[in-house]
């Protein structure tokens, strides 16, 4: 039972290092429920298994705080919706009818989820409500997606995840169409900017949101 309930904890600070970001064992412990000695036990058993990685990061006064990311390994312990096939895919399509054919077949992908979008969000009353449909949407289909209220006014469409990360490195059509389809979505009233993004080096990808 020790062994099991030791486990859960470990894929329980995997995915609260992945959905916040890196973290001080304190804060994980405080997040999670369970003590800062037991999130630094946990930590350590994942950086013995190469998955987390710790920093020590001067706070100004007092000593540094030692701060806990995962590792390349530990983002490759999230689904990825079978990379590999789809590169393949993505390849073969190449081949076949060059970049003219990959655009339509991305365009079409782009409409299909326009139309399943914009049912879900019927009905929505505001931007916001509009924005917090979204986020669940992308998270049933495992960006782990959250929305939240922007520092500086508007809202923040936030995903921890990229479940086809590969496929869009190997094609970053992906990402203008996924941008493009959650302008189209949510209206032309609204703005939409991507303000960080995973291809480029970030953690996670930021949508900035905003009426205009």
């Amino acid at each position: 039972m020790k062994a099991k309930n030791e486990s859960r904890g470990v894929l329980r600070l995997l995915h609260a290092l992945k959905a916040a970001g890196p973290q001080t064992a304190d804060t994980l412990g405080r997040r999670l429920g369970m003590t800062s000695v037991g999130a630094r036990q946990h930590l350590l058993r994942l950086q013995e298994d190469g998955l987390v990685a710790a920093e020590d990061r001067s706070a100004g006064v007092g000593r540094p705080k030692r701060i806990w990311a995962l590792t390349e390994a530990g983002h490759a312990r999230f689904p990825d919706n079978h990379a590999g096939l789809t590169v393949e895919l993505i390849t073969a399509i190449r081949k076949a009818g060059g970049e003219a054919m990959l655009d339509r077949v991305i365009a079409e992908r782009e409409r299909a989820a326009l139309r399943s979008y914009r049912e879900r969000l019927a009905g929505a009353r505001s931007l916001k409500e509009k924005v917090n449909r979204l986020a669940k949407i992308r998270s049933e289909e495992g960006y782990m997606a959250t929305s939240a209220a922007a520092p500086e006014g508007g809202l923040l469409l936030v995903e921890n995840h990229c479940p086809i990360c590969v496929a869009a490195k190997a094609c970053q059509g992906f990402c203008r169409s996924e941008l493009a389809l959650f302008r189209e979505v949510l209206g032309e009233g609204v703005s939409v900017e991507r303000a960080e993004h995973i291809l480029a080096g970030a953690r996670r990808c930021v949508y900035r949101i905003a009426a205009r």
